[in-house]
């Protein structure tokens, strides 16, 4: 998969995940609002991008270190085992986004084992009336266990150097500003609109299809390493790979 597509489609990832992520992370980013309530409108949103800034960069990290520990992956397999596991995430999610099924939760208990390290730290950061802290706080926050976080995550882990594992995971970090910087202005009205059944639905099956269009390579290198399938050509089997 081109780098350059995978960043579109991080990026849109983050947009449709914008439902999940008011669920999240949206009740802080209202608590950052308020808790600057005498203050300016635009030093509250200051305050919100900053939180933001800090949650893109924790993103962008953890993408680097998943393309360092895991990009050398697949050279070693076969079969592409980590878009395997991307193309079935992302499907996960998207039954999660739509409420068809709940199962990536436990993916994220996994990683409440790191979270309830980090979560003191948070803490003890707040309340937050300042830009700076506001940035360490938003960085400690990107590392909150989060499914849409870990199925985007497995779509960085596929690249093959950090650099663009981190791009990956922060053009998803930017998909999902909009959401958390208005719904921290906004949160009542902004949570009530991305969590309507028919839109979440939608975006669950845009998800889907994601992650079924992932999976469609390594279903046919599997079905040809079978002898089902014939490959088509040796320039489309490398384009594949």
């Amino acid at each position: 998969m081109m780098v350059s597509e995978t960043l579109v489609a991080a990026l849109l990832l983050g947009l449709m995940g914008a439902g999940h992520c008011i669920g999240m992370c949206g009740g802080l980013a209202a608590g950052l609002a308020f808790a600057n309530g005498g203050k300016s409108a635009f030093f509250r949103f200051g305050i919100l991008l900053s939180y933001n800034i800090g949650r893109v960069f924790s993103y962008a990290l953890i993408g680097a270190l998943f393309a360092f520990v895991f990009g050398g992956v697949d050279q070693l397999s076969p079969l592409p085992v980590l878009r395997l596991i991307s193309g079935i995430l992302l499907i996960g999610m998207g039954l999660y986004l739509a409420d068809w099924w709940r199962g990536l939760t436990r993916l994220e208990a996994l990683g409440g084992h790191v979270w309830k390290y980090l979560a003191p730290l948070g803490k003890k950061l707040m309340p937050v009336t300042r830009l700076d802290t506001a940035l360490l706080l938003g960085a400690i926050w990107g590392w909150l266990p989060c499914g849409l976080v870990y199925s985007v995550l497995a779509l960085a882990a596929v690249q093959t150097d950090p650099v663009s594992g981190a791009m990956v995971m922060a053009a998803f970090g930017l998909g999902t500003l909009p959401a958390i910087l208005f719904g921290g202005l906004a949160s009542a009205w902004v949570k009530r609109y991305l969590q309507n059944k028919i839109l979440r639905v939608g975006f669950g099956i845009v998800f889907i299809a994601y992650g079924v269009y992932t999976l469609a390579p390594v279903v046919t290198m599997f079905l040809i390493a079978l002898g089902v399938m014939e490959p088509a050509s040796d320039h489309s089997m490398h384009h594949h790979h």
